[in-house]
């Protein structure tokens, strides 16, 4: 049995952040958070008047036209927070790259919070603060900068089909998880939660746990492009500012490289391919060789590569790899020799792609369209029957779940696809999380994702599985769908029931284990333990990160439980549409120990990998070397590694 441990001081990294005291989670910690009774580092313009209190900013405006209070200093991008309390009458928002004009007046990107008036606009004003001019601010992108060209672009011509399945009646979600992301809204009264990005050319608005997509906006160029922040109070009521706090997002940091002592780490390609990789014997030599979209590295010393399709290198600052969202590496022609199949396309948005091995000829290697576009961005690689014939477990255009396997007579023909779940949120376009595992213990492998489990029928009962609503993810509060990476099903507790071990927000905060229940008559419940989750929470070994997208399990320690290993997806939406985007992009494993005293019997202990590498959307654990230790395999926007695992007492 090998069991290791690593220091206190690799084991919180960099990547520990202070509570602050916040009203709510943030995308990022301020700089600086108002907390005093003077306001010395800030100047008035206009017809307001401005006063601080006990850490509260209060604005009174002379007349319906309103006034400012600007910051005595100046940001280009910038994060801001605040609590706001605007009720009857009161007029309020926040200015942006606050620009003088030739004139003597100013302009910038104003974002309103006010009812009835809530959206993103470049203003311009006079010499004391008077609003001349508003336009409103353009569609935000999905980029920071201008919209990229991709290479490798599926035909629309092969699609080969769209499946339609009809949703069956009474379909129930699951509680707490609503089908759609729930909009931010104003408070008339009371206090209001408001973060806002101001990035590049987008803006992006969080109010009260939920986006503005109002006061979302591409700001054009000469909008204003170097300024204070400006609060404003206008109308016929006062306005309340509270935490107020802001961060110049210019500001990054490059984290001093951290490697476990318990794992060797090999580069094999610093450019960024994919966001997946596989393993599988690619040569017949007996060795296993790791995939990652268009490369493939021959083991054991895997410096050899070949191209499986024209290989591009991408920007992860404004480009997604089209090429291979998603790989799975098998013997899907039946001819003995690995082929690689892939989720093209954009967020999981492409065609599955069948790449055939050409058996040991040095070229690269035909490729055919055998799925529709995959809209989970997580698929899963499992013999769902027992029967020898693995699929792969996914979702289609028309939100259903279903299981994909070649006709063995035809596997570079469109694959026959039997539907596993009704169509639903859970295989939306863009949706997150999926797994497979035993949860009823009858000896069937069920489906599980974010939206709860689905029951595998005895065989020979056709239709769709039975579904059981669960939580098992949750919305974030700007990008991506509700839940999270590769969902692990196995007993955590030891008490003889598998539980589900999942992130739940890919492109936000959270994961957690659900703890299976069983009531006198055999229900089946779940009850959730947060591992780690944000500002406000405590986290197990104080250990956070956001975007956790990627995850594997295995048993690294040797204890004969499996491990959760998950990571953060570095720069996923390019700036700062998700939480931290440029936060180190570490490797964790938790460490699963039993202990009856800890809540659900088990806890959650991590240990840092790395944290220069990050993740993508597929993990391998797996002993590479056969020398009994797990060894991990990851692909992301660092490039392509292999963290060889190490034996007790090396």
């Amino acid at each position: 049995m090998r069991r290791f441990f690593l220091p206190a001081a690799v084991v919180v990294s960099a990547v520990i952040y202070p509570m602050n005291g916040l009203a709510a989670p943030r995308t990022f910690v301020p700089d600086v958070t108002f907390t005093g009774s003077s306001l010395t580092e800030w100047h008035s313009a206009g017809q307001a008047e401005w006063k601080a209190e006990n850490g509260e900013i209060v604005g009174t405006p002379k007349d319906a036209s309103g006034g400012w209070l600007f910051l005595d200093r100046s940001y280009q991008d910038v994060g801001f927070v605040a609590d706001f309390k605007c009720g009857v009458g009161c007029r309020t928002g926040v200015l942006f790259r606050a620009e003088k004009t030739p004139d003597g007046g100013m302009k910038g990107i104003y974002l309103s919070m006010t009812e009835g008036d809530v959206g993103a606009y470049r203003v311009t004003l006079d010499a004391n603060g008077k609003e001349l001019t508003r336009s409103k601010l353009g569609p935000a992108g999905s980029k920071r900068g201008d919209p990229v060209t991709y290479m490798y672009e599926p035909l629309p011509a092969e699609a080969p089909f769209v499946p339609k399945f009809a949703l069956a009646p009474n379909v129930n979600l699951a509680p707490d998880i609503p089908s759609s992301r729930p909009a931010g809204t104003l408070h008339k009264d009371g206090w209001n939660e408001l973060e806002i990005i101001v990035d590049a050319s987008q803006t992006k608005a969080i109010v009260n746990e939920g986006p503005m997509t109002a006061a979302a906006g591409a700001a054009v160029s000469d909008a204003g492009k170097f300024g204070p922040i400006a609060l404003f109070a206008g109308g016929t009521a006062e306005v309340r500012y509270r935490n107020v706090g802001y961060k110049d997002l210019n500001v990054k940091t490059v984290p001093k490289e951290i490697v476990s002592s318990h794992f060797h780490i090999q580069r094999l390609s610093q450019l960024y391919y994919a966001w997946t990789a596989a393993v599988a014997d690619v040569n017949r030599d007996g060795v296993p060789d790791v995939v990652t979209g268009p490369i493939y590295y021959l083991g054991p010393d895997y410096t050899t590569t070949r191209e499986i399709y024209v290989a591009e290198s991408y920007d992860p600052s404004s480009q997604y790899p089209r090429g291979c969202m998603v790989n799975f590496v098998y013997d899907f022609t039946g001819d003995g020799w690995p082929d690689e199949w892939c989720a093209t396309g954009n967020n999981g948005n492409g065609p599955g792609v069948l790449f055939v091995n050409p058996r040991g000829e040095a070229r690269r290697w035909d490729r055919y369209v055998v799925t529709p576009d995959v809209y989970i961005e997580e698929s899963a690689f499992r013999d769902l029957y027992g029967d020898g014939k693995p699929g792969i477990i996914m979702g289609v255009p028309g939100g259903t779940v279903v299981y994909a396997r070649p006709d063995p007579s035809a596997p570079t023909k469109p694959w026959v696809l039997t539907p596993i779940s009704e169509p639903g949120p859970w295989a939306a376009n863009n949706s997150h999380g999926i797994g497979t595992g035993d949860i009823n213990g009858d000896g069937r492998l069920d489906v599980v994702t974010a939206w709860g489990w689905w029951e595998q029928p005895p065989a020979g009962v056709k239709g769709v599985w039975k579904y059981h609503p669960v939580a098992f993810g949750r919305w974030g509060k700007s990008q991506g769908a509700a839940g999270g990476a590769e969902m692990g099903i196995y007993d955590v507790n030891g008490d003889g029931l598998a539980d589900v071990v999942t992130s739940l927000e890919a492109h936000g905060w959270g994961v957690a284990w659900f703890e299976q229940k069983r009531s006198a008559n055999g229900e089946i419940t779940f009850e959730r333990h947060i591992i780690m989750d944000n500002y406000q929470t405590k986290n197990a070994g104080d250990v956070l990160f956001t975007e956790p997208h990627g995850a594997a399990f295995a048993d690294i320690d040797g204890d004969g439980v499996k491990d959760f290993i998950v990571g953060k997806r570095f720069m996923s939406h390019f700036g700062y549409n998700d939480p931290d985007p440029y936060g180190a992009p570490v490797l964790y494993y938790y460490r699963v120990v039993r202990n009856p005293k800890a809540p659900g019997g088990a806890e959650f202990a991590p240990e840092l990998i790395h944290n220069r590498s990050g993740v993508g959307s597929h993990i391998v654990a797996t002993d590479l070397n056969g020398d009994g230790a797990a060894d991990i395999v990851t692909s992301a926007a660092h490039g392509t590694f292999i963290f060889w695992g190490t034996k007790a007492g090396q």
